[in-house]
């Protein structure tokens, strides 16, 4: 009997349609506008940051390369001296004097030479390059002048002797050429009127 009370008390509350179950609020456009807004904000700042993290990425990769490639400037001109001194050494000796030797001193002179290329080649190894501009326009960048001649076989402005040869690291000079240039020839100076009259009178 008391059972009863409670059904018709059930029966008697609505139920809940299809069309009321969990449906969603009604969202105002003006919150809908500023949550767009947010999100293109939001995207481009995160764009941004991924371009400066792929710029500092590049960058430092150069730095790196850079002060692997340069880190041993010091050291690299260090070892010009030695080298130079080696190619003054071996300047002494002339193809003459070198064929007039007896075998211990050949043997001691082909030694240096090879020394020598071995230098040279663990250099380039290090991107140390050796650079001989004999003949070329007269470039301030990478040449030093040491004094002006003359020479009718070159144009004025070119190299006509290469006291020392010069040293790139990578692409930076690390150590210019000492050169002799070319002067330019000096000019004639041209007949005055009144030479030409005074001839002419003659």
């Amino acid at each position: 009997m008391t059972d009863r009370p409670a059904a018709e008390d059930m029966a008697a509350q609505p139920e809940a349609g299809p069309a009321t179950a969990g449906a969603p609020e009604l969202v105002p456009a003006e919150q809908v506008t500023a949550a767009l807004e947010a999100a293109a904000e939001f995207k481009d700042k995160l764009l941004r940051t991924l371009a400066e993290m792929e710029n500092l990425r590049k960058r430092t990769e150069r730095e790196v390369a850079e002060a692997r490639l340069y880190g041993n400037t010091g050291f690299a001109r260090d070892v010009l001296a030695v080298a130079d001194n080696m190619h003054r050494a071996l300047a002494t000796i002339d193809e003459e004097l070198h064929a007039q030797s007896d075998t211990k001193i050949k043997a001691l002179v082909d030694g240096v030479e090879l020394t020598e290329r071995e230098l040279h080649k663990v250099l380039e190894k290090h991107g140390v390059k050796k650079f001989t501009p004999a003949g070329e326009k007269f470039d301030p960048n990478v040449h030093q002048a040491m004094y002006e001649v003359e020479n009718s076989e070159l144009p004025p402005g070119h190299v006509a002797q290469v006291i020392q040869s010069g040293y790139m690291l990578g692409d930076r000079v690390l150590r210019p050429a000492l050169v002799a240039v070319v002067k330019v020839p000096p000019k004639t100076p041209a007949a005055s009127t009144n030479d030409n009259l005074n001839l002419g009178d003659s």
